[in-house]
């Protein structure tokens, strides 16, 4: 996320350098029937552009385009500000102590062992779904075979950011077994996370058996936005990389 947010200075630096170098004013495009008239405004004053003068249109528009995407990347960066001031205000204990760098020093070979033990928990077998194995059609930047298009997209933004986890491993809650989409640990303190897509939200049914999913998960100590990652999608709003990326950064930045 410090790197997004870098990556944004750096872009409003060059928007700001770009549009010191354009015309003064401000296009309008008036539509005039089927066709459009250019003018270029002043505020109270605006002056008809002929079609023989496009470059200035064309100058104006790039104007009005960097001041938009500018207004849109200032918004982000006070997002991540936000987001940032928060994080460090709730980031737990162990990843406090692991921010300085001389307890990072005394702790290094713990950290080491750490490592070792999350890349042999990733590697070793496990009990995972067998029930509709025809149905993992899909296979996957780690290897696996998944379920859908958004649950490859998670795995490979997982393999990305190197998170190690398990697809669809058995999780004993009770005298139930479940097998969550996605068993995660975190890179840098072991804990366990686990991460349910819900991809149909559009059906009342499917709705209904999310809504007593999440209750089991509850009642056995694993909630939403703690230790349990829980994603939506309708046939109009899918799940998309940026959606995941804000996950991600939310819980393992």
């Amino acid at each position: 996320m410090k790197a997004e947010y870098e990556r944004i200075n750096e872009q409003l630096r060059q928007i700001s350098e770009q549009l010191a170098t354009l015309p003064d004013g401000v296009l309008i495009c008036a539509q005039n029937g089927h066709c459009y008239k250019w003018y270029q405004s002043h505020g109270n004053t605006r002056v008809y552009i002929p079609k023989s003068n496009q470059i200035l249109a064309e100058q104006l528009a790039e104007k009005k385009y960097l001041s938009c995407l500018f207004q849109d990347l200032s918004q982000k960066k006070k997002t991540i500000e936000h987001y940032l001031r928060d994080y460090k205000k709730n980031k737990n204990k162990a990843e406090q102590l692991l921010d300085n760098p001389e307890y990072r020093n005394l702790l290094a070979e713990h950290c080491y062992s750490l490592q070792r033990e999350l890349e042999e928990w990733q590697t070793a077998s496990y009990k995972s779904n067998t029930n509709h194995s025809e149905h993992l059609k899909i296979k996957t930047a780690s290897g696996y075979q998944v379920r859908s298009k958004s649950e490859a997209l998670i795995d490979m933004m997982l393999c990305m950011r190197k998170i190690p986890f398990r697809y669809e491993c058995e999780l004993q809650l009770g005298d139930i077994v479940l097998y969550p989409d996605f068993t995660i640990r975190h890179p840098r303190t072991g804990e366990i996370y686990y991460w349910e897509h819900f991809g149909m939200m559009d059906s009342p049914e499917y709705r209904r058996k999310v809504i007593s999913k999440l209750e089991l998960y509850m009642e056995y100590g694993i909630y939403p936005n703690q230790n349990l990652i829980t994603t939506y999608e309708t046939a109009e709003n899918p799940l998309d990389a940026a959606k995941i990326e804000a996950v991600l950064n939310q819980y393992f930045l």
